[in-house]
């Protein structure tokens, strides 16, 4: 099918899909979900949506395997974050193209990804493409947030909807310059996400009379500057160690990976430095509600991530000693989630890569931990998916543009990535489901 074509159906399918308003919360995605089943449908595509509330659906579309063959989910979200107009060049919700860019919420995260999915599956159905397994397209609500209307819940409830083999997901496609090397990050793990709260306590009193009391406050803060010091030490998980090799053909050991990669790129050193250790970033504090007031108690909130793999009960002995033994205070963990990997040894990863090769030749594939988390973990952990966050960027938008944009004002996606991100979702069904 000519790729021309491909792309002006995804640009007005995209355009349609921002000019559907469904910033969560509240969300209303089901508009959305409905919006993509009658475009499927027209194409000879079943859809079934699934809603724990009405408003808010789930759109799963599905081309049946001809038995045998594994199963392969395009996953994507369709709820947005809020938008304020004021910020904004055009409205956010318009869906303009202007010159050779489409513009509005979502663009970049992830409706541009909901409509290539929405593209490639219809074009293949169209084709009468006949996988060896089911191909499978989820747009699913509730992302953003995660109060437990998306994949999550379809995960407990509706399993066989999304039960799949592989996954291609959001969270990946960065095409970067390291040094001579081109690269296209594909991400296969995350870090868990384990907050806490350091609750420290003391003695209230009038704030005219310091001596009287003891300020929780100040207690705290000693606490928070140990904290902010410390550097746990690096280790190279194997996601790193791949994307180490591909630029360099060799792995340098943990302690000196980001010096060596950040005379090549600054961002790639920023990304590499962030997925080597636990991190630990103090983000909210409360204590008193009154200004005359010293306060007897101070919740310090810890945006913690720690490597996959590691749960809380590794870490606290080593957080405790960081903190010391001289204020006293309470360590209040909760639930943590995300923390999960796949294994690269797939026909998937070698789709990957052999796209890669195709789009642009003698640039390389390169996998990597994402310091955030994605809807991924919901598959690996309740079917032992093999999920990659990947969709591949043209390079026509630089890559700390396109960051700036994400949750920011004046989003927006080139057309010529909607048009290669349609592409790698045709040639990853081909090579995965032939």
């Amino acid at each position: 099918m000519a790729t021309a074509s491909l792309r002006d159906e995804t640009v007005d399918l995209l355009s349609r899909l921002i000019r559907v308003d469904t910033t969560n919360p509240p969300g209303n995605e089901t508009a959305a979900a409905e919006l993509l089943r009658d475009y499927l449908e027209q194409n000879g595509v079943s859809c079934e949506l699934h809603a724990r509330v009405p408003e808010r659906a789930n759109l799963v579309a599905r081309l049946p395997g001809r038995g045998g063959g594994p199963t392969l989910l395009f996953l994507s979200h369709t709820d947005v974050v809020l938008a304020d107009p004021a910020q904004w060049t055009v409205p956010p919700f318009s869906g303009e193209v202007r010159d050779g860019e489409v513009w509005g919420r979502g663009a970049l995260d992830m409706k541009g990804q909901v409509a290539a999915s929405a593209v490639a599956i219809a074009s293949l159905a169209r084709e009468g493409f006949e996988p060896s397994g089911d191909l499978i397209f989820a747009a699913t609500a509730d992302e953003e947030v995660g109060d437990g209307f998306g994949l999550s819940w379809l995960c407990e409830a509706h399993p066989e909807s999304v039960r799949c083999d592989y996954a291609i997901n959001e969270g990946g496609g960065d095409r970067m310059l390291v040094g001579d090397q081109v690269v296209y990050l594909a991400t296969a793990a995350e870090k868990r996400t384990a907050p806490f709260t350091i609750r420290v306590r003391g003695r209230a009193g009038h704030a005219s009379m310091p001596g009287i009391a003891d300020n929780a406050l100040v207690k705290a803060a000693v606490l928070i500057e140990r904290l902010a010091a410390y550097r746990p030490e690096p280790q190279l998980g194997p996601e790193v160690e791949g994307f180490l090799r591909a630029v360099f053909g060799e792995a340098p050991v943990a302690s000196h990976a980001v010096e060596r990669v950040r005379p090549l790129s600054g961002p790639a050193a920023d990304i590499v430095s962030a997925v080597l250790a636990p991190t630990f970033s103090p983000t909210m504090i409360s204590a008193s509600l009154k200004r005359n007031v010293i306060p007897h108690v101070c919740d310090v909130v810890v945006d913690c991530r720690l490597l996959p793999g590691q749960h809380p009960e590794h870490i606290e002995p080593m957080l405790r000693a960081v903190l010391g033994g001289d204020v006293e205070y309470e360590l209040l963990w909760e639930e943590p989630q995300g923390g999960t990997r796949s294994r690269l040894d797939t026909p998937l990863w070698a789709a990957v890569e052999s796209f890669v090769e195709e789009v642009e030749p003698g640039a390389k594939a390169a996998p990597m931990c994402t310091a955030g988390f994605t809807d991924s973990h919901w598959l690996r952990d309740a079917f032992g998916t093999v999920a990659y966050g990947f969709f591949p960027m043209s390079g026509e938008m630089p890559l700390d543009v396109v960051n700036s944009l994400v949750h920011s004002a004046d989003e927006r996606v080139p057309v010529a990535d909607l048009e290669v991100g349609v592409r790698w979702l045709r040639h990853a069904a081909h090579a995965v489901l032939a």
